[in-house]
């Protein structure tokens, strides 16, 4: 989401410098502020704006002629990957968007379904816009990297972390699995499998970590694994399939469309499939340096600079 929203709010400006923007950030605090910091804001707002792109599918009832709601996923909708509360507040925001968008862009086809069937709206005034990918500066070759299978995401039960530990186990001895990622809902269930793993002393728990840690860690794992239950689009596959890495990720949601056959697709719900797609990879150094080209060439297709002129295209359907 902060990806997304920095390189759209970048990327218009400099491809599109004709038209006058507006950034606002979350503008719900500063009306519930004191008086004189709201008097300051609406001084900012115009009377009446062309449009309004909400980069969060949260619309508020501003007065602009046309509003777009970018949807990044439904997951709140479909199982209990958060807490209740936020189940509701989400869900209840989500609707919101849809009764008061004109159109919406979904990142991907999985999640344009989800925006038609859960909230109703016409598939006819959905636009599919994926995300784009940087390419880094220098990409590692295979035989400079580490034994280290690395997992990027937030350490909760829908990235389903819990399960590629268990996995991990039926690794040979060697390899060492990262996870890298702030805790999340459900993150007690990842620390208690791994506290409870024979393989214990080869998983790292990081934490967060900076964009510098980040690149360091993909330009050293030799696999990446990213078993998750449920993406509205999967950024991590893209980011290690630009840096090199074969990927290994699930066969369900956005996951399949947003890899393709650039990566090993598993059953995200049984160890055994996880288990035997790393076995695959990390016993097998042709099959990776296969899976590094497909990655390559797959993410490739997916730039920042498309994103950005396909959303200057859907503002245009509604402006004058």
């Amino acid at each position: 989401m902060g990806v997304y929203s920095r390189e759209i709010l970048r990327g218009l400006p400099e491809l599109h410098p004709e038209a006058d923007y507006l950034f606002c950030y979350r503008a719900h605090r500063y009306l519930r502020a004191p008086r004189q910091h709201r008097a300051l804001l609406t001084s900012f707002w115009p009377r009446r704006l062309d449009l309004f792109h909400s980069l969060n599918q949260r619309v508020d009832g501003r007065h602009y002629r046309h509003a777009v709601a970018t949807f990044h996923d439904l997951f709140v909708l479909t199982a209990e990957y958060s807490t209740e509360d936020f189940r509701q507040r989400f869900a209840a925001q989500a609707r919101q968007a849809a009764q008061r968008s004109d159109l919406v862009i979904a990142v991907s086809q999985f999640t344009a379904s989800q925006v038609e069937r859960l909230l109703g709206f016409p598939r006819e005034r959905i636009r599919v816009i994926p995300h784009g990918v940087r390419r880094p500066a220098s990409v590692q070759p295979g035989s400079a990297r580490e034994k280290l299978i690395l997992f990027v995401g937030a350490i909760q039960v829908r990235k389903n972390v819990a399960r590629l530990v268990r996995a991990f186990e039926a690794v040979p001895s060697g390899w060492k699995l990262v996870l890298a990622g702030s805790y999340g809902y459900g993150a007690e269930q990842a620390i208690d499998a791994v506290s409870r793993s024979r393989r214990r002393n080869d998983i790292v728990l990081t934490g967060y970590v900076t964009a510098d840690e980040l690149e360091s860690l993909y330009q050293r794992a030799a696999v990446f694994a990213f078993p998750s239950l449920d993406e509205g689009f999967g950024m991590p596959v893209l980011e290690a399939m630009a840096h090199g890495i074969p990927v290994l990720t699930s066969n369900g949601s956005a996951l399949r469309e947003i890899a393709g056959d650039a990566a090993l697709l598993v059953d995200p719900q049984h160890e055994e499939s996880i288990a035997e797609g790393l076995r695959c990879l990390v016993q097998d150094e042709e099959l990776r340096r296969q899976f590094t080209a497909k990655g390559l060439h797959r993410c490739s297709g997916f730039s920042w600079s498309a994103t950005v002129d396909q959303t200057w295209r859907t503002y245009r359907e509604l402006l004058p």
